[in-house]
């Protein structure tokens, strides 16, 4: 099963990664980072396919994918 890591601090919340994962396994944070934003994370639970998508989607290389 693949792993994604995301990098909060650097997260702007653009949340395309979310609307690029055919699993929904990405979800807004409750909590800001340190831009003052809220960022993006996996969801507890969920299932990475290892796709990738939300990697190459990603604006500023917030997101990486390991299998």
């Amino acid at each position: 099963m693949a792993k994604i890591k995301i990098n909060k601090d650097k997260c702007k919340g653009c949340l395309l990664c979310i609307s690029f994962c055919p699993r929904q396994a990405i979800i807004v944070d409750e909590k800001l980072n340190k831009r003052g934003v809220k960022p993006v994370k996996f969801k507890k639970g969920a299932q990475c396919l290892g796709c990738a998508m939300c990697a190459l989607i990603c604006p500023d290389c917030c997101i990486e994918v390991y299998k």
